[in-house]
Order: C-alpha cells, then sequence, then structure tokens
C-alpha cells in the first residue's frame, strides 16, 4: 500500500491537482486499490474551501474527475499515517518541517523531486497559469509512479 499526501499553501490548487490527477493515473493503471491520496494545507486560509475553479477547469479539461473536495490543514499525526508527504515548492517543505518537526524517515520531499528537473511547482493562485502547474504536476506524478516502480514510463 502507497500512502500518499500532497501538501501546498492552501489545498485549493495545486495539492488537490496532484491528488485528483494521481488518482486518475493509477485507476486507468488498474492498481488503485495499491494506493491512498490525499491532499492537504500548510495553513488555515482556505480550510473548508473547495478545489479553487481554474484547477477544477484544468482536471475537467483532461478527463479527470475532480470531487466534493474541502481544503484542510495538515496535523502532525499526519506524519505517521503517510509514506511520503510531498509539497509542491520550498516554502511548503519549510512550513512542513515546522509542523511535523524532525523528519527522522526522509518521507517530506518536493514532487519535482521525482522528475529531472526538481524544483518548484509556481502556485496557480498568484500566477493564473494553471496550464503550466498541470505540465508540472503531471510530469511529477509520472516521476513519482515510476520511483515507486508502478510504470517504466
Amino acid at each position: 500500500m502507497h500512502r500518499i499526501l500532497f501538501i501546498c499553501h492552501g489545498n485549493i490548487c495545486r495539492s488537490p491537482m496532484a491528488e485528483y490527477l494521481l488518482r486518475h493515473m493509477v485507476k486507468v493503471l488498474g492498481c488503485a486499490e495499491s494506493f491512498v491520496i490525499d491532499s492537504a494545507a500548510t495553513s488555515t486560509e482556505e480550510i473548508g474551501n473547495p478545489v479553487h475553479p481554474g484547477t477544477r477547469s484544468k482536471l475537467q479539461q483532461q478527463g479527470v474527475y475532480c470531487g466534493a473536495h474541502r481544503a484542510r490543514q495538515i496535523c502532525p499525526a499526519d506524519y505517521e499515517a503517510y509514506d511520503l508527504l510531498i509539497g509542491m515548492d520550498a516554502a511548503n517543505l519549510r512550513n512542513m518541517q515546522r509542523i511535523f518537526g524532525k523528519d527522522p524517515k526522509t518521507k517530506l520531499c518536493r514532487l519535482l523531486d521525482f522528475t529531472a528537473r526538481p524544483g518548484d511547482i509556481a502556485d496557480p493562485w498568484y500566477t493564473g497559469d494553471f496550464e503550466e502547474t498541470y505540465e508540472d504536476i503531471l510530469a511529477g506524478c509520472r516521476g513519482l509512479l515510476r520511483a515507486l516502480g508502478i510504470t517504466k514510463e
């Protein structure tokens, strides 16, 4: 079982995009039953809010179902509940470390760390570019699946 938690600042743009895209990908691959996939925020700013309309629209364009998500904040118990806690940028990682404390099991990383171009995924809340965010998240999810030995692509 692979337990994955995607994390961004508000849990309305990038992390739910990654959550729903990876759910879709593992369903298509026929291995959804081997995954627990969720998303959360480092901040309290958007708690209870739905997915951003730009994220919902981009996922719908790609044929990816985006459920009745409501933003939530990470809590210390998430560290033990998940195998990987994947942030979208360096600021997310700093906030994750602040909330979780130490990372003795080396569970904290960024999504693009699973690609040939590690780095940050820009926040479309500020950039307005949901296309670029989607492409980065798609590349990261593909890299993650390769790293987990699910695909060779």
